[in-house]
């Protein structure tokens, strides 16, 4: 039941508008002007009947107000009507009324002063309170329309709800180094008796949604001391200067109230690499940065302050803000390997009822790659489905249809393919199947589908039974010929490609020219990296320097980066020739059930042999036993020492990369 009594939030919003304000203002202002102005008894009438009554001498008295311009009479039956005078006309109809014999009283009616001051200075007010409005609106509120120059920052309050270091899951590392600066502002007489130093800046860094944000809420809930957070959008404005002006305001803020902690999320739009872009660089940004540089390690050497940043990439942040003694420490945020998966998801299942069956370790091996904002989206979008479906507990089927929605998006029931089509689209999956089960160094084959989802028409799920940091060459040409698997499949059934293959072919042509002109692994190449990588944010950063190698080397990469491509398509191809009945089986079970399994695959591909190691790449690579790794006392096996007689050995040799 709803206190009619108190107000109600949406009521108090509703009086917090300037808008409402100014309304309310004026209608007062109306009031009370003609409360203060009076009413009149007299009836209007026009001009010329009462000129004709004072003709006609029947009019008794009468009163003219100058300042108003009218004129009042009282006819001899008792009626009181008012006219309009026109400028000028005064004097006549007074001489009208003398002539007449009619008494007649000139008044100068005039308001009082409060009210002629308020109906002169209301449309003035009115004006001067809507361009304060106005300007409200484009600064994002009423109270900071005269400072521009102020921070925006938000200071962690002891009543907001505090997460701490308990609640952050799969970044111990970042956990490790972020408790030393708790520590130091508990108890600082421990570092400085040793005269150690704590680092002034310490920037999170990691792909998107790894719990960067979520780190630095930990240290406000742990810290103990005031802590401003601010992004780094709300330092630039269209105004030159207000940037540096906030940063200011910030760290005067901050350093009042030292100890303390400074948060600024997504830094790299204030800290971006000055110089870089086409026409020079933005003004107010670097008037930003360069504040904010000074003010981390200037000439004011006042301490006491600790800047935590966040950012998705460094790499384009300028270096003077990365150098020892602004950001002193840099913590990588990358996303979790398994067991912090698992620890992630046990995290965002607290209070979410799940059924017995249910095993996180099986759901961290499902998402390699996943970081902490996959993995919270998987047990939402579970639990959505459950709710859906009408049921009490989250199943292991409903974790499964979730991770398949986040990998390639909801399924599309209602994209219904033709017979050929379907045909078509399962021969291109069981290739893929078959030749990721038939290679030594492809993932295993999780499930292959036929099912529309998201954009593709189906896919097929491999997945690593461990996670990896490095690749070898061989594991590589794999994954060139697992990509083209669909493609292969298609020319030997249907002896005419279709467009399903395009995204396969755009990334193993991405993983062969990395392979070339990054990863050295290329026999008449070399190990030279070639070009410029493709992930630089500027524009004018290279604009007009010339390419790094000439056109016989682009010619070269290019015969390269096809010699790999043709290499693994002739790989797949011969795979899915050799065992065309099994492909055949898989095709058959896929358009019946339309989803197969590990147990499914297993099954049907029993007699598949694992293709052999790849031989020493030399210029022409091909499925020989090469030179084996030797054996060590501790169990490792390093790359060999030396080429077996008659065995020539290129540049890179199987296992001779760093190893995980």
């Amino acid at each position: 039941m709803v206190d009619a009594g108190r107000p109600t939030p949406e009521r108090k919003r509703f009086f917090r508008r300037p808008l409402v304000w100014i309304v309310l203002m004026a209608l007062i202002a109306v009031l009370v002007a003609s409360f203060w102005s009076g009413g009149s008894d007299y009836e209007e009438a026009k001009t010329s009947e009462v000129l004709t009554d004072i003709n006609n001498g029947n009019v008794e008295e009468a009163n003219l107000l100058d300042k108003e311009q009218l004129i009042q009479i009282t006819r001899t039956n008792g009626e009181q009507v008012e006219a309009f005078v026109p400028s000028g006309m005064m004097e006549t109809v007074a001489a009208e009324l003398e002539e007449a014999g009619v008494e007649f009283d000139t008044e100068v009616n005039e308001t009082s002063v409060f009210v002629s001051f308020l109906l002169s200075l209301l449309p003035i007010v009115l004006i001067v309170l809507l361009l304060l409005f106005f300007m409200s609106q484009m600064q994002g509120g009423g109270s900071r329309v005269l400072n521009f120059g102020k921070s925006k920052a938000k200071m962690v309050s002891k009543d907001t709800p505090k997460t701490t270091f308990a609640d952050v899951a799969g970044a111990d590392e970042a956990v490790v180094e972020l408790e030393e600066i708790k520590d130091f502002l508990a108890d600082p007489k421990k570092y400085q008796e040793l005269g150690a130093k704590i680092p002034k800046g310490v920037l999170l860094f990691g792909p998107p949604g790894t719990g960067k944000t979520l780190l630095a809420r930990a240290v406000a809930g742990e810290a103990g001391v005031p802590f401003y957070s601010i992004s780094g959008s709300d330092f630039v404005e269209m105004f030159v200067g207000v940037g540096a002006s906030r940063v200011r305001d910030l760290f005067t803020q901050a350093k009042e109230n030292a100890p303390a902690i400074v948060f600024v999320d997504e830094i790299d739009a204030v800290g971006r690499h000055r110089g870089a872009g086409m026409g020079g660089g933005h003004d107010e940004r670097e008037q930003t940065l360069n504040q904010l540089l000074v003010e981390m390690d200037g000439f004011d050497t006042r301490g006491g302050v600790i800047l935590i940043a966040a950012t998705n990439r460094p790499d384009i942040l300028d270096p003077a803000l990365l150098r020892p003694g602004r950001f002193d420490r840099q913590i990588p945020v990358d996303a979790p390997d398994k067991e912090g998966r698992r620890a992630i998801l046990a995290v965002h299942a607290k209070g979410k009822p799940f059924v017995p069956n249910v095993e996180f370790e099986t759901i961290a091996r499902r998402t390699p790659g996943f970081s902490g904002a996959d993995l919270e989206n998987v047990i939402n979008e579970a639990a959505l489905l459950t709710a859906r479906r009408n049921e009490k507990a989250i199943s292991l089927d409903a974790l499964e249809e979730a991770i398949d929605r986040v990998i390639a998006g909801p399924e599309r029931k209602g994209r219904v393919m033709g017979d050929d089509e379907k045909k078509m689209t399962a021969y291109h999956e069981a290739g893929h199947a078959l030749v990721a089960h038939a290679l030594p160094h492809a993932a295993p084959v999780h499930k292959l589908t036929i099912l529309p989802r998201g954009r593709s028409l189906g896919h097929t799920l491999v997945l690593p039974v461990e996670d990896k940091y490095t690749q070898t060459r061989s594991e590589m040409i794999d994954t060139l010929a697992y990509a083209l698997g669909g493609r292969a499949a298609e020319e030997l059934v249907y002896h005419d490609p279709t467009t399903g293959a395009s995204n396969d072919i755009e990334k193993a042509t991405k993983v062969a020219r990395a392979m070339v002109t990054e990863y050295g692994m290329s026999a008449k190449l070399g190990a030279i990296k070639y070009g410029t990588s493709g992930s630089e944010p500027f524009l004018g950063k290279d604009y007009g320097h010339q390419r790094d190698y000439s056109d016989d080397v682009a010619a070269m990469v290019d015969a390269e980066i096809r010699a790999l491509i043709e290499l693994a398509h002739d790989e797949a191809y011969a795979i899915v020739t050799e065992y065309r009945d099994v492909l055949d089986q898989m095709v058959v079970e896929l358009l019946e059930k339309e989803t197969l399994d590990t147990e499914d695959l297993a099954r049907i591909a029993a007699r598949v042999e694992k293709r052999p190691p790849m031989a020493p790449f030399n210029g022409t690579a091909s499925r020989k036993l090469g030179s084996p790794p030797v054996s060590t006392p501790n169990g490792s096996k390093p790359a060999a020492e030396g080429p077996e007689e008659g065995i020539e050995i290129g540049p890179a040799t199987e296992g001779s990369g760093p190893q995980a």
